[in-house]
């Protein structure tokens, strides 16, 4: 599953610390040039067969042209078997996605959009430092079902400044009635170095309580499920199947390709010879990548090639998060000579979270209950120790 970062955007969120820049130009032939090449080198390291998914984040991705999108689609086609059915995911902002423009994208190979409408409510837009409206936030997402018909997500945050519960109910209403199949919901962080996070310290800006977010939390979930939606990952909620495939592959711990400026990676060096799955992450400033992709094919900044327990660490992790949890099957992808079941079954933590109703451990694997899914952050780092003694 390769994932293209398009690092740049119009403006910064006053939420945001990702690796994303605002230049007044983009050299985009050149970052096309770059994404391509980048791209077919690690395929080719990688000697991954076929792709099941690619994934283009940022940054915003819709402000490349779509002809940037055919190249690196066209890289990837020509490096790997892209399956005619893959999920091809563009992320967009609601400012940069006029119907043709997303005709554009579709006819480049994008067959999945995700949104980022974050609110439906003008206020708490300006707070967030986003460029739209809700209503080009409403227009968006219209013009976006009407080209991709069931494959359109949107992203809604909760947890805003002086958002109270009555507001977040109001809010996932009026979601269900613009929304598709597909809704990811976000609780905001404040993150240190962000200017929203200087507001609310400075006293500016009032945070919510831990058990106001708790109850948005569970609000979004009785809503959703009552409106058919399955409630398959801690922030993801999809209907009639439309579950995000590259998402999956994450929390399965598949293997993935970051191409472009601060993207990571999760994959094994075949082409090298290589038995081992390494973490990857690419140089973080966009020129900088660009003069080591001219000079060595590749931008990665830092090589780490993950143990075994590292490994199922992180497939602990991210398995946890999803209705399926770890199946018996791909935890012994990972851990052939023990066993699911010989490490959480004996007595000790895992045994313990079970009795106390958190876990479920049975045929179908190892996985969270609602109750544990939403308190997962404090049941890891049991696990953990549990998973590193044995």
């Amino acid at each position: 599953a390769p994932c293209p970062q398009w690092p740049y955007c119009r403006k910064r969120c006053s939420y945001c610390n990702f690796n994303t820049y605002v230049v007044p130009a983009v050299n985009e032939a050149a970052v096309r040039t770059c994404l391509v090449r980048e791209a077919q080198t690690l395929l080719r390291l990688s000697q991954v067969h076929s792709i099941t998914s690619v994934f283009f984040g940022g940054g915003t991705p819709s402000l490349a042209s779509p002809s940037t999108v055919a190249a690196v689609l066209e890289a990837v086609a020509g490096s790997a078997h892209l399956p005619a059915g893959a999920e091809v995911t563009l992320e967009a902002n609601p400012s940069s996605t006029s119907t043709s423009r997303l005709a554009s994208f579709r006819a480049a190979g994008v067959n999945r959009l995700s949104i980022g409408v974050q609110s439906l409510d003008d206020t708490a837009l300006r707070v967030l430092g986003r460029e739209h409206t809700a209503a080009e936030a409403w227009k968006a997402v219209e013009a976006a079902r009407g080209l991709f018909p069931g494959r359109t997500s949107i992203d809604l945050l909760f947890g805003l400044p002086r958002q109270s519960q009555d507001a977040w109910a109001q809010q996932l209403e009026a979601a269900l009635r613009l929304c598709d199949d597909h809704i990811s919901l976000y609780q905001l962080t404040l993150e240190r170095g962000t200017a929203l996070a200087a507001r609310v310290r400075g006293g500016a800006l009032p945070a919510p309580s831990q058990d106001l977010l708790a109850d948005m939390y569970q609000t979004a979930r009785t809503v959703l499920v009552a409106a058919g939606f399955r409630h398959y990952e801690v922030s993801n909620f999809a209907r009639k199947g439309a579950l995000s495939t590259h998402n999956l592959s994450y929390w399965r711990a598949d293997q993935y390709i970051g191409v472009g400026p601060g993207a990571h990676g999760r994959f094994m060096l075949r082409g090298e010879g290589g038995q081992s799955r390494e973490a990857r992450v690419q140089t973080l400033e966009p020129v900088a990548w660009m003069r080591e992709v001219q000079s060595q094919g590749h931008g990665t900044r830092s090589r780490v090639v993950l143990s075994l327990l590292e490994q199922l660490e992180e497939l602990l992790t991210l398995g946890l998060r999803t209705d399926e949890g770890i199946t018996h099957e791909r935890w012994g992808h990972f851990s052939p000579q023990l066993s699911l079941q010989a490490m959480f079954g004996e007595p000790g933590e895992a045994r313990a979270l079970q009795q106390e109703g958190w876990l479920v451990l049975d045929s179908g694997g190892l996985r969270c209950t609602w109750a544990g899914l939403a308190v997962l952050d404090s049941l890891l780092p049991d696990l953990l120790w549990q998973l590193q003694r044995g």
